[in-house]
């Protein structure tokens, strides 16, 4: 992946763990839980971007954020910065927009809606690469006849994200799944 130069973050917590956004001049070019995968080396270390916590786009994600957490809203409305992808990658992250509250669809269903119905693992690797996790709600495509597969923030995460926008029931004990905060 490729992020414009000028691109800050800054960090938040979540109830499902800490997140970093990052914001480049063209809108939010990222979300991800500390520790998933495919997080891009700009996070931290040396040539890390610089925190702003100030931010005006990094204060609006990390409010909508929360209030998408606590179920007060369905949808973000942040202009996004998804230049960093390849234009097959952008097409899916375009496509994982359209996929509402609540709603699921298979990695298949994404791959017509792009018109590539055969590319199945192409439209799988390219949602596992999404740097905006739940503002493009990669979380809410799933495996043939619904299984929970392949999310770069973890299953349990998933499961819980699913959970909480009502697309999956809620397990019979809380022993697996983190709770978002109702």
């Amino acid at each position: 992946m490729h992020f414009h130069p000028d691109t800050v973050q800054s960090r938040v917590e979540s109830p499902l763990g800490p997140v970093r956004l990052a914001a480049s001049p063209a809108g939010l070019c990222g979300l991800w839980f500390e520790g998933q995968q495919h997080q891009p080396a700009q996070l931290d270390g040396p040539g890390a971007w610089p925190m702003s916590a100030a931010h005006p786009l990094l204060v609006a994600a990390a409010d909508q954020l929360a209030d998408w957490l606590a179920g007060k809203r369905h949808r973000f409305d942040l202009p996004l910065d998804l230049s960093g992808g390849t234009p097959f990658q952008q097409a899916v992250w375009r496509a994982l927009l359209d996929i509402g509250w609540g709603q699921t669809r298979s990695y298949g269903q994404v791959a017509q809606w792009v018109g590539a119905p055969a590319a199945v693992r192409a439209v799988g690797a390219a949602v596992g690469r999404n740097p905006i996790s739940l503002v493009v709600p990669c979380h809410r495509v799933l495996g043939a006849a619904g299984a929970l597969t392949g999310y770069a923030g973890g299953l349990v995460r998933k499961r819980a994200l699913l959970e909480h926008e009502g697309a999956l029931p809620a397990p019979r004990s809380d022993s697996a799944a983190m709770r978002l905060a109702a």
